[in-house]
């Protein structure tokens, strides 16, 4: 049997077709626009995805048995605002997760409201891109719309809801919406009341690996496939990638390098940091995560590759570097604010210690190392929690990175477990819906079948003791220019 993955995320859709013993058979990316129709917004048209979807869907399943295919899942790009009408046409463009216009409403909840009340409700604080605050700028701002909401949906959801006709969502997705009372994986009556909507406006609650329906019949006819196609919840992208990284269970690290990074910490019991640095959401496996976003990681070196060098030569910018922990020129990497652990949309990136002989290659490495020391400040929190992480798996499009790889290890000192499959919340959805449709027992036993490490790289300790330094140094930049920010 074949089982679909798709990686709904902020530049494109990526399908993945797993076959049942794990190995990928194909994959497909589609891209769609995104859109800035003011400085630090951030939206797209939830048509284009479902358009790229089923063209996805079509082309990845060419050439192979279209009968076998099995079961489809998700994983999505988290706490965008989808708002349909009674009739499911979309109200306005999606306002996505790197969306910064929610300042006001996001300081209102956490001054107002107050963040102890927050976290009773619902394990954490509010940050600018989650969803409630974007539902209470849409009601503010566009109250006519608003009150034509009939639907509230996350990104991956809406494609689930196209495909199957199923209003649902996952308890992984629905941590990141401030709606969710993540302790005991109900919606917040409080937090509703609070947001002025209607219980009935949000979507049936599921775990991950559950099935949520059939793929509509005119789409099996469309595209080829078996009528008894099964959709599967799925899971918030990171929650999706530590399912493909085998980050379930108790302890476990995943680190994501994608347009965002994530520092992602799988555990058993429920648990929140005493100032809500950190998120505390619930795991695609049933049990529940800690987790550090940044906002810009991979994409702080694509502007810098695509927009300021002008060349798609990575690999080649970086071959030029080989002095590691002795750069002297830092890269703060804020470029849309930051969320972990500053929680600062009006943070911005900047380059710092650059001399008359700061070279093209030293600011290439500081871009690198800036990520590599923005994700360990939010390991620092979780360390401060008392939790030993001594290794990692990692994944993301800047993962393919040897350099970055390198140096991620060395500045976070921890060992950092390379898995075979690295294509993270694709393939982690398709084991959700393989999951799902029966053919493993429990996502455990899928995992501890379908995921393995190939490669280690270990931490060097020359390297991690000058990195100490430099970190130490970073830290100290954003509390001096918070003011001028």
């Amino acid at each position: 049997m074949y089982y679909i993955g798709i990686d709904l995320g902020t530049s494109a859709v990526k399908l993945l077709l797993m076959d049942q013993d794990g190995r990928i058979q194909k994959i497909v990316s589609k891209e769609y626009p995104l859109y800035f129709p003011h400085p630090g917004w951030s939206e797209q048209n939830p048509s284009d995805w479902y358009e790229k979807t089923i063209e996805g869907i079509q082309e990845l399943t060419e050439g192979v048995d279209r009968t076998k295919v099995s079961g489809i899942s998700f994983g999505g790009q988290m706490h965008g605002l989808v708002a349909l009408d009674a009739e499911d046409h979309i109200l306005r463009p999606a306002i996505l997760w790197n969306d910064g216009r929610t300042q006001e409403e996001t300081d209102d909840l956490n001054n107002t409201v107050g963040k102890e009340t927050l976290s009773r409700c619902t394990a954490n604080i509010a940050f600018a891109g989650f969803t409630a605050p974007k539902i209470l700028w849409m009601k503010k701002h566009e109250p006519e719309l608003f009150e034509k909401i009939a639907k509230i949906m996350l990104p991956k959801d809406y494609l689930a809801y196209r495909l199957s006709g199923t209003f649902c969502t996952d308890y992984s997705d629905a941590s990141g919406m401030l709606l969710l009372d993540v302790e005991h994986k109900c919606w917040s009556e409080e937090m509703i009341n609070i947001c002025g909507i209607r219980r009935d406006q949000l979507p049936t609650l599921y775990e991950s690996f559950e099935v949520v329906g059939t793929l509509h019949p005119h789409l099996a006819d469309q595209l080829g496939l078996p009528k008894d196609v099964k959709i599967v919840a799925g899971a918030g992208d990171n929650a999706a990638a530590a399912v493909g990284t085998g980050t379930i269970g108790d302890g476990k690290c995943n680190l994501s390098l994608g347009t965002s990074g994530t520092i992602f910490i799988s555990s058993g019991q429920f648990g929140v940091d005493n100032y809500n640095a950190l998120h505390s959401f619930a795991h695609a496996d049933g049990h529940y995560h800690l987790m550090g976003c940044m906002l810009s990681a991979a994409s702080c070196n694509k502007w810098w590759m695509d927009e300021i060098l002008k060349t798609g030569d990575y690999a080649g910018e970086q071959q030029g570097i080989s002095s590691l922990g002795e750069n002297q020129v830092y890269f703060l990497p804020y470029l849309m604010g930051e969320r972990s652990p500053h929680n600062d949309p009006s943070a911005r990136a900047a380059f710092l210690g650059m001399s008359m002989d700061t070279t093209r290659e030293s600011m290439t490495q500081a871009v690198l190392e800036g990520v590599a020391y923005a994700l360990r400040d939010s390991l620092e929190v979780a360390k401060s929690l008392g939790l030993t992480i001594p290794r990692t798996t990692i994944c993301g499009g800047g993962a393919k990175s040897p350099l970055w790889k390198r140096i991620i290890a060395n500045v976070m000192n921890l060992k950092v477990d390379i898995v075979e499959t690295e294509e993270g919340p694709g393939y982690g959805a398709a084991i959700l819906a393989a999951v799902g449709c029966g053919a493993y027992g429990s996502l455990d036993e899928a995992v501890t079948k379908l995921v393995h490490v190939v490669e280690t790289i270990e931490p060097e300790p020359e390297l991690v003791e000058k990195y100490e330094k430099g970190y130490q140094k970073f830290r100290q930049y954003y509390p001096a220019l918070k003011g001028l920010f």
